[in-house]
């Protein structure tokens, strides 16, 4: 950390992830990685239209007999909406579109969810989560002092969808991950944690939380979903927005003329907490700003130029105005004083190793799968 700063001199990663890397013409690791692992296995012509066709084949197959023959996590935003739109439209699919209310919906989100599906004629299964059980939990990661605030929001929404898919014997899952908006993924340390980590929860919440058991809080670990779901049971995790022409503003605009769908000022702001979070907490508090990321992704892919995007990180997303009177709403909602909320912006910084976890165990298992031919890894 001790680092001078530097930018990339193709993208805007920079030094505030601490494990960057910059070539002679200080050109960074994760543009590097976009060149040689990324794009040689990114198909959006011909081969893509075959791939997709291929899948599509299979998970009909699949499916016959059957209400459904895939289920789509939607929140709403970009992704998850256009994927939809993808899987019923162009891969001919039956999806059941599943949506996990966490408590922290944008009326934007909600609008948006509704004019898809009543616009693709689908069937919506919306799992609301114990509201208290999210908060007391949300409560206590704010108490632990990391940059992963939204690891709470991630493992309600994803184990939500897995537990369901597994009740009801779905085997066939269609993500919105994409390499187009995507490609620049967000480093570990800004909180990008590797996924449901069950020791890591119940550390913290061992040491942060109220005392009481929180058993209303879905957790499905990492390990289990990775190994059990997906290896044991057969679940296969589809990625159709990496097999079709995805361009971020086009996508927008088709959604818009088909349906009413309502574009967002940014990625990640269907969720009132997550837009807080990626907005003022983490910039503020710990100095990580995923936007670089986010635009990094849209440089790489010929979406952005690198000026724009250094215009707009020069400035705050939101204004300073609305950034103070959600710090009042978040404060409100987890049933904090706004002084309580900011004694806990203001308290000393940790990070996930602070605490219990298995993310050695994680990246093990990760190496063992890639040597087996069980997953690819793409990202740097």
């Amino acid at each position: 950390m001790n680092q001078p700063h530097q930018i990339c001199s193709h993208c805007i990663m920079d030094t505030s992830d601490p494990s960057i890397h910059f070539d002679a013409q200080g050109i960074c690791d994760y543009c590097k990685n976009f060149e040689i692992a990324v794009k040689p296995n990114w198909h959006t012509d011909s081969k893509g239209e075959h791939q997709l066709a291929q899948v599509a084949d299979a998970i009909r197959q699949a499916g016959k007999g059957k209400d459904f023959d895939c289920i789509i996590g939607l929140s709403g935003g970009l992704d998850s909406s256009y994927v939809a739109y993808v899987a019923k439209e162009k891969m001919g699919l039956r999806p059941l579109l599943f949506h996990v209310d966490a408590g922290w919906n944008t009326d934007q989100a909600v609008g948006n969810i509704e004019k898809l599906v009543d616009g693709l004629g689908l069937d919506l299964y919306t799992d609301v989560v114990n509201w208290d059980a999210v908060k007391r939990m949300q409560v206590a990661f704010l108490h632990a002092g990391i940059p992963d605030q939204d690891l709470v929001q991630d493992a309600a929404f994803f184990s939500g969808l897995y537990k369901f898919a597994r009740k009801y014997k779905i085997k066939h899952i269609i993500t919105g991950s994409n390499f187009s908006t995507e490609c620049c993924r967000e480093p570990e340390e800004w909180g990008g944690y590797l996924g449901i980590d069950k020791a890591l929860f119940a550390d913290i919440w061992k040491q942060c939380g109220d005392g009481e058991p929180n058993d209303e809080f879905p957790l499905v670990d990492i390990l289990v979903y990775k190994l059990w779901y997906q290896k044991v049971l057969g679940m296969k995790v589809h990625h159709p927005l990496n097999m079709v022409p995805y361009i971020k503003k086009e996508a927008e605009d088709e959604l818009e003329r088909r349906f009413g769908w309502k574009r967002f000022q940014h990625k990640h702001h269907e969720s009132r907490f997550t837009r807080f979070y990626e907005d003022y907490w983490l910039p503020r508090r710990f100095g990580y700003e995923k936007r670089r990321a986010h635009f990094s992704s849209l440089i790489m892919t010929g979406q952005m130029t690198r000026d724009q995007a250094l215009d707009r990180i020069s400035r705050p997303e939101m204004d300073e105005h609305f950034l103070n009177q959600e710090f009042e709403y978040v404060a409100h909602k987890l049933g904090l004083t706004v002084a309580e909320l900011q004694q806990l912006f203001e308290m000393p910084k940790k990070t996930y190793r602070d605490y219990r976890n298995k993310r050695n165990l994680i990246g093990l298992g990760g190496q063992v799968m890639r040597k087996l031919g069980l997953e690819k890894r793409y990202f740097r």
